[in-house]
């Protein structure tokens, strides 16, 4: 779907014309007298309309407005979270009909608010999105563009910018999240990254298992030695500021398909273990938004990818395996191998000198227990990284919880026969996992997303929900900002060995 940004004010929004004119009305707007005002005015008071979050009404053909269809939806107080309750309930209404244009009028919010903005354009991209990659017969949508009508363009562009670069990168996670594993392997992943380095500032490189081999990523070798779809080690580079500056550095667990290994799942909702490479989606996701949005800043992706599966080759329970970091790690487990690949890739984040690294993972159900679909759960060692996180969050609607990392928790990771075992009991189980993970962190600010809850739906709704590319990406742009205002203190330290970019827009060939 299209979007237009249009400078509309209330009487002027009545002489547009379109398939449906959907207005958000907060508890508290001025009054007026031309027909929009009017007819909220008067369905107010009958009764017919109330402006609670998510209330609608609908009229047809209304005198002295040009739109076919006429939506009043409740924005309550206005908040962010309200207007989205509100364009979510709206949205859902005008696919139902043959509305081809429509126009979402936001003028009588708060003029300018890029929260307003960001939540009523993300919502309208949620409900626009259609998966059908492997449909046979697929239906064109019908709602083909989308008229954010405001009280002054100007005023709002940036904020409309900003949502209309975050719902591509939305999008594109959602896309390769919902792939089925054999439309979605690790090869096919690192094309999708291929397609990325086609945009401005952004760079790509594909190691292949040869080039892993020599870079000594023995547990994430040891997770892909179970399957015949060869790894893919996926590293972006988004370079938007200055080559001196520090990157973040963004690490996505990229497990295309979990059967769990030798320690095999239970058949129920096994399909859903296609969504285990949502952190590598949302990785991808917030290139494609910085491809759009252009912040200056550096920003380094991580990926590695490959398959779980159970075949002769596969990693036992007990084998021992050894990481790139040089500790070896009793797998106890094969199930919790999200930590196997996403250790070593932490590894190499390392010779990035990275300004902060956020890894994200689908990686425990115990994180499901404790937070359900609501929040993912937010690990830091660093508390201006988890606050920045959590900010983010609330910012975006896209909502993070930190959770303890006390020493106490590694206790039960303890091995009689390495350094490390990759599992410890079940309480505790999301906390354990990150305290896993933090042995191989270096000394810069890491942070660590369990998105198990929230990267996807399942029942009737299934599907990729495209979290946390919005926290990312808001993340990213306010440190962006921060850069711009203390340049100075983000400068990588002299004589830093951080690995050399490919050139632009180069792609390296790999190893099969």
């Amino acid at each position: 779907m299209d979007f237009e940004l249009k400078t509309l004010t209330r009487s002027r929004v009545c002489s547009e014309k379109c398939d449906a004119l959907v207005v958000l009305v907060p508890q508290h707007v001025a009054e007026g007298d031309d027909t929009l005002s009017l007819l909220i005015e008067a369905a107010t008071q009958s009764g017919d309309f109330d402006r609670k979050p998510g209330k609608l009404l609908q009229a047809y053909r209304t005198t002295g407005i040009a739109a076919t269809r006429v939506l009043l939806v409740g924005a309550g107080e206005g908040s962010a979270k309200n207007v989205r309750t509100a364009v979510n309930a709206a949205m859902g209404a005008v696919k139902g009909s043959n509305a081809q244009r429509v126009v979402l009028c936001l003028s009588l919010l708060k003029d300018g608010d890029a929260a307003h903005m960001q939540a009523a354009v993300v919502a309208c991209g949620d409900a626009a999105y259609s998966y059908t990659a492997t449909k046979s017969k697929v239906t064109p949508a019908k709602l083909q563009r989308t008229v954010v009508a405001v009280a002054d363009a100007a005023v709002a562009k940036v904020g409309f910018d900003k949502a209309v670069g975050l719902v591509k990168g939305i999008a594109l996670a959602k896309e390769w999240g919902n792939r089925p594993a054999n439309h979605a392997t690790p090869v096919m992943l690192a094309g999708a990254a291929k397609e990325l380095a086609k945009l401005p500032r952004i760079k790509v490189e594909i190691l292949g298992p040869k080039e892993v081999a020599k870079l000594g990523m023995g547990s994430f070798m040891a997770v892909a030695r179970g399957s015949e779809e060869p790894l893919r080690f996926i590293v972006l580079r988004y370079d938007g500021g200055l080559k001196a500056d520090a990157p973040v550095v963004l690490v996505g667990k990229g497990i295309t398909f979990d059967t769990g290994g030798i320690s095999i799942k239970p058949a129920s909702e096994m399909d859903e273990m296609k969504f285990d490479m949502c952190g590598a989606a949302s990785v991808l996701g917030a290139f494609r938004s910085l491809g759009e949005l252009q912040p200056k800043l550096n920003v380094v992706g991580l990926i590695p990818a490959c398959e779980n599966m159970p075949d002769g080759k596969a990693i036992k329970p007990g084998d021992v395996v050894t990481s790139m970091s040089g500790q070896t790690i009793e797998v106890l487990n094969t199930d919790a191998e999200g930590r196997l690949v996403l250790c070593d890739a932490l590894t190499y984040a390392e010779r990035f000198k990275p300004r902060a690294v956020v890894d994200i993972a689908t990686l425990t159900g115990a994180c499901v227990v404790a937070l359900g679909a609501v929040r993912s759960g937010l690990f830091s060692s660093d508390d201006a990284l988890a606050q920045s996180l959590l900010n983010a969050g609330e910012r975006s609607l896209d909502l993070c919880w930190r959770m303890p990392l006390d020493d106490d928790y590694a206790d039960g990771l303890k091995s009689n026969f390495a350094d490390v075992a990759n599992i410890a009991g079940r309480a505790g189980g999301s906390v354990t996992a990150a305290k896993f993970l933090q042995r191989f962190v270096g000394k810069f600010p890491w942070a660590h997303l369990d998105i198990a809850g929230t990267a996807w739906k399942g029942g009737a709704a299934k599907g990729s929900t495209g979290r946390p590319v919005a926290l990312l990406v808001t993340y990213l742009l306010e440190q962006a900002a921060e850069i711009a205002k203390n340049p100075v203190l983000v400068k990588a330290k002299a004589g830093s060995t951080a690995v050399k970019a490919p050139a632009k827009k180069r792609v390296k060939t790999v190893s099969v």
